[in-house]
């Protein structure tokens, strides 16, 4: 299949700088959502947080502030301090586990602590060999090259990473037919973290080109209370240590549940003009979204029931 260079899938991913938040692209002014027409889960951890105004500023930057993962924050922590002395890039690294639980934010946090840039995509945005081919020729050294859901890769674009990964090299295939030749462009150094809910699905060489495969585990409530405390001080709410807590403890382990029902218990605090979220104010809201104090909504109860 002959590739065309130059033409890159922008519109397909985001690149994300190391530096203030003066970089971020224009934010979408914020929209009220109808109910009517979609009515979200709260507790559905592949939705992405609605609130994008803060999301940059609740995500943390320094891996000393990222709260919970303390077997995966040491092994990285090691990583880091070894490539920085090697002055190299870090090793590709494979993260996985259930969504929802920080995957795309390590990754930015290990952009900024190796002082690079990290670009975003996911593996169903890479369709075309095209796609990847005007990513990776777009990387700069040490750059971080982030891709989600990673085992949703298609075959031809996998095959294409094996020699990147491995050697830093594209090869491309210029023509057709007898007139087809075979060229390999150099690419500089990079690190490819890899992303994915299914480990099982990915296939045996790509998994074996990581040099790092971690997994990341569900949180504990008292971790997931620190998150919700910090997130209130962003976000201007003022929160009880109880109050975190009962949230922390229906929100089935993972942070971006959590943050969603922070905004949602705030946003009952605001209209029955509570002065805070205490344990009492966060157990009546969460009830009236009706999630109850296992961590389970109105679509999980009749399962665990039949269970």
């Amino acid at each position: 299949m002959a590739i065309k260079r130059g033409t890159t899938g922008k519109k397909n991913t985001q690149s994300v700088k190391k530096t203030t938040p003066s970089s971020n692209p224009q934010q979408s002014p914020t929209t009220v959502e109808s109910t009517s027409k979609n009515q979200e889960r709260l507790l559905d951890p592949t939705n992405k947080d609605s609130d994008e105004s803060n999301a940059q500023n609740i995500r943390p930057h320094r891996l000393e502030d990222y709260i919970g993962q303390e077997s995966l924050k040491s092994v990285l922590n090691i990583g880091i301090k070894a490539a920085r002395g090697r002055k190299d890039p870090l090793d590709h690294l494979l993260l996985y586990g259930p969504p929802g639980l920080g995957k795309t934010t390590m990754s930015l946090i290990l952009a900024e602590e190796m002082g690079v840039n990290c670009k975003i995509t996911a593996a169903p945005a890479l369709e075309r060999p095209r796609d990847i081919t005007g990513l990776l020729v777009n990387l700069k050294p040490g750059d971080v090259l982030f891709i989600d859901e990673i085992h949703r890769l298609n075959r031809l674009t996998e095959e294409l990473l094996y020699p990147a990964m491995e050697d830093y090299r594209l090869d491309i295939t210029i023509g057709k037919g007898q007139a087809a030749r075979t060229r390999s462009i150099p690419l500089p150094k990079f690190t490819l973290v890899g992303a994915t809910t299914k480990v099982g699905s990915l296939t045996s060489p790509l998994r074996d080109r990581f040099g790092l495969i971690e997994r990341l585990r569900f949180y504990e409530p008292e971790e997931l209370a620190l998150i919700i405390e910090r997130t209130a001080k962003i976000l201007d709410v003022t929160i009880t240590q109880p109050g975190a807590m009962e949230i922390a403890r229906r929100s089935r382990g993972t942070p971006r549940i959590a943050n969603r029902l922070l905004r949602r218990v705030r946003d009952y605090q605001i209209v029955h003009k509570h002065q805070s979220i205490n344990e009492e104010v966060a157990s009546e809201s969460l009830d009236f979204y009706q999630v109850d104090p296992r961590g389970l909504d109105w679509t999980a109860i009749p399962s665990a029931h039949i269970s």
